[in-house]
């Protein structure tokens, strides 16, 4: 076990988001979270990343309890231990694909040539090595969501969360996002939780866990 969220409840006002929750993540291990729309699959995730705090349950990584930590020690862990996907990217608009791959390693201490360098080998491996100069806004949404793959491998995470990577793009452009997403984490010994509706996306996943309601289905 890696990652280990245990009896995670949480309410947004009078609306139950999580109700008792449990789900682990073993080392490498790829996790797709599916349910109905309100069912707590982007909550669960952003507990799981320290994001939020949960009211009740607690939440491990390699068996460190990390709910109960300080902001600002929880904003260093998701920093060196977390990698993040998400919808649409957000990758810095000012940074050229590159420069935002290499963000999270310049941020962690790494110099500057070293962080390069490391964007390179990975947009290399995405095959966009050709747009490593480009800005954001001038790719495509497939290029720019692999780049974004990039940056949460960059600093060899622990756990990648990946919160509908491709539900901003089209089947084909997500199919490569996917195979990049999965194929490189494995590689990297990255696990990753990734929230979805989506069956196909669900099938790159060595396991699905289905929540109902707040809670992990049985």
């Amino acid at each position: 076990m890696i990652l280990q969220g245990s009896d995670l409840a949480l309410h947004f006002g009078r609306t139950v988001a999580l109700d008792g929750a449990d789900v682990t993540v073993s080392p490498g291990e790829i996790v797709a979270v599916m349910g109905p729309s309100g069912s707590g699959k982007s909550t669960l995730l952003h507990v799981l990343a320290g994001i939020l705090r949960p009211e009740r349950g607690e939440v491990r990584l390699d068996a460190a309890r990390i709910d109960n930590l300080s902001d600002s020690r929880r904003s260093r862990l998701r920093l060196r231990s977390f990698g993040f996907v998400l919808q649409f990217g957000d990758l810095v608009p000012e940074l050229s694909l590159r420069e935002n791959v290499a963000l999270p390693l310049r941020l962690l201490g790494a110099s500057r040539a070293q962080a390069r360098r490391r964007g390179t080998e990975l947009l290399g491996q995405l095959g966009v090595a050709e747009l490593a100069d480009r800005r954001p806004g001038q790719v495509s949404g497939g290029e720019a969501q692999r780049a974004a793959v990039a940056r949460a491998l960059a600093h060899r995470p622990a756990v990648i969360f990946a919160d509908e990577p491709t539900g901003a793009l089209d089947s084909a452009a997500g199919e490569v996002v996917l195979d990049a997403l999965t194929g490189l984490a494995r590689q990297e010994g990255s696990a990753v939780v990734m929230v979805t509706h989506e069956a196909r996306v669900a099938a790159y996943a060595d396991r699905t866990v289905f929540l109902r309601d707040g809670r992990v289905a049985a």
